[in-house]
């Protein structure tokens, strides 16, 4: 592969852990090739997978595991000892491991030395042809991962979970809620009753006596009616005299 730097892309990581990413090397299929450079200035080589390879277990395993291998130099664990000792010779060429990502999108630093070895090591792996044990033999086949071109990018962080109160704290909140309804309660009832103390009771109302009005008397006076004369009565009429009746007195004229 050459490693010719080109500007970044659309989809290109900014930051690989505590790299910044300045420019392409190299694109392979199973990832890209990246030049960053360090918090202290140096200048690394950095392998990311492609999104199609980081989503398939088996291509991100042997992705991982040669970084693992590489970073501690002990050769392969396993397998067969034969496969282990063609490996170990392998193991001598491959660059220094300064920084590494074993998650859902992986990715190595190693440093960047033009001419020599970089990153674009760890990619090889990835890609099966034939067999493992012994040379390289049998039928070819193409991963159906290698559509998907885009570069496999770390999540953004987890978000901190929220605080969670304890459970003597959240019984603590609930007792002091209830007893300021309590008080608030309280001083209502204290606001309520006070003040229809305090009030003086009303007088009753003195007895009502109710008195008709005289009708109104008439502007013209009516005609009264004449009275009738009262009899005499005999104490009037004369002591020990009878009456005369009136047929008495016609005799005693015609006598005369």
């Amino acid at each position: 592969m050459a490693n010719v730097a080109s500007p970044l892309q659309y989809g290109d990581p900014p930051r690989l852990g505590p790299f910044v990413v300045q420019a392409r090397l190299n694109q392979a299929p199973a990832g890209f090739v990246y030049l960053g450079q360090g918090a202290d200035g140096r200048a690394v080589s950095l392998a990311v997978l492609t999104r199609g390879a980081a989503f398939d277990a088996a291509a991100r395993e042997r992705f991982v595991t040669a970084m693992r291998e590489a970073s501690a130099r002990g050769g392969v664990r396993g397998w067969l000892g034969r496969a282990a000792r063609s490996r170990a010779a392998v193991l001598e060429g491959t660059p220094e491991v300064l920084a590494m990502e074993t998650g859902k999108a992986p990715w190595v630093a190693v440093p960047y030395v033009p001419g020599r070895p970089g990153a674009e090591w760890f990619l090889g792996p990835v890609m099966v042809g034939g067999t493992f044990i012994g040379p390289a033999h049998g039928p070819d086949f193409v991963p159906y991962w290698l559509t998907d071109r885009a570069p496999a990018l770390p999540g953004p962080p987890p978000r901190p979970a929220p605080l969670t109160e304890t459970r003597k704290r959240v019984l603590l909140a609930a007792l002091a809620l209830a007893v300021l309804v309590l008080l608030l309660t309280v001083i209502a009832m204290l606001l309520l009753f006070g003040r229809s103390e305090s009030e003086p009771m009303p007088r009753p109302l003195p007895p009502t006596n109710f008195q008709p009005t005289p009708p109104p008397t008439p502007a013209t006076p009516e005609p009264q009616q004449p009275t009738p004369s009262p009899s005499p009565s005999p104490s009037q009429s004369g002591r020990g005299t009878p009456d005369r009746s009136p047929g008495d007195d016609q005799g005693q004229d015609q006598q005369l």
